[in-house]
């Protein structure tokens, strides 16, 4: 039986460093679209080690993960298919996929600054670079610089700055530090919330997260914050993006199948699901942000090809470090 668009009924099989709760609904719409029933083998760590050594044995047909780095680890084993598909090309901001077509952004999420309300900070911080000014001494909350999400913030200060300058606004904004570099972008919040500092850097999603979160106590650490999307004015480059982001296997059996998964997920139904399900923008330049993610300020995206974040990565690393973030 020929399913909608006309590809035979089958199954795919992916490979996923997104939660199951994540991915679930977009899978299940993809589904009912097409026919094409999927299998997913979710795992945090480990994926790209498990299919290198699988090789052309290897189920999988598709990788979903985040963060450009985590991503180009798959491009860099040379474990992903260079497919053409003149819908991902179209769906897709040249900068926010490969150069060769084997990798692919599928939805955003920018690095932005979490202030409270009552901070004065809310005026005077406009850029990233703000941070390491010395009035923020004592007064910003981070999770530790070598997690991937800093790691990435670094780079991309690196491209616009140098590395001298950028390795500068590091030292400083470790100088700014209310405590020890700890938790994860949610403890931040809740480390305003308790007064502990007045701003922090935190993936916008996670502000969606907890302002519906099911746990009350979250919701409350949401109330007296605002969002600051950093370098938005007129003739700066705009806020740091990373992505969500998939690719084809290179030894997929099901490949015009695993390019259906793709494309479908930069469609307009998957594309709002990522802002209504995952508090995520849209890679698809025809599509708007949801109504909850157009509430929180406008927003503009460092257009800087992702992939220099993935080069310049150890490089981040390395002035991470150095600085002790």
């Amino acid at each position: 039986m020929l399913c909608a668009n006309n590809i035979l009924a089958k199954e795919i099989n992916i490979y996923s460093h997104r939660q199951p709760f994540l991915i679930n609904p977009f899978l299940e719409a993809f589904t009912n679209e097409t026919g094409i029933k999927t299998n997913v083998v979710y795992s945090k760590t480990g994926l790209a080690e498990r299919l290198q050594a699988e090789g052309e044995n290897s189920p999988a047909d598709v990788i979903l993960t985040v963060d450009i780095a985590r991503l180009y680890v798959y491009k860099d084993k040379d474990l992903l298919a260079s497919i053409e598909s003149k819908k991902l090309e179209k769906n897709i901001p040249q900068h926010l996929r490969s150069p060769d077509n084997t990798w692919f952004g599928l939805s955003k999420r920018s690095r932005v600054i979490v202030v409270s309300k009552d901070s004065n900070a809310l005026e005077s911080i406009k850029r990233i670079e703000d941070l390491s000014d010395p009035q923020w001494k004592g007064k910003i909350c981070s999770r530790p610089g070598s997690h991937v999400y800093n790691r990435a913030l670094m780079a991309s200060i690196i491209a616009a700055n140098g590395e001298a300058k950028a390795e500068e606004w590091a030292n400083g904004l470790v100088s700014n530090l209310a405590r020890r570099p700890q938790g994860n972008d949610r403890a931040q919040v809740k480390a305003i919330y308790e007064g502990q500092c007045e701003i922090g850097i935190i993936n916008n999603y996670y502000f969606g997260k907890l302002k519906f979160s099911d746990d009350p106590k979250q919701r409350e650490w949401t109330k007296n914050l605002k969002l600051i999307f950093p370098n938005q004015e007129e003739g700066d480059r705009g806020s740091h993006v990373n992505i969500s982001g998939g690719g084809v296997v290179k030894f997929s059996k099901n490949k015009k199948e695993a390019i259906a998964l793709l494309e479908f997920l930069t469609n307009k139904k998957a594309q709002n699901l990522y802002g209504e399900i995952n508090f995520e923008y849209p890679v698809n330049p025809e599509i708007s942000p949801t109504k909850e993610l157009s509430s929180w300020g406008t927003f503009r995206e460092d257009n800087l090809q992702i992939i220099k974040i993935a080069e310049l990565a150890p490089l981040a690393q390395k002035i991470i470090d150095r600085v002790g973030w």
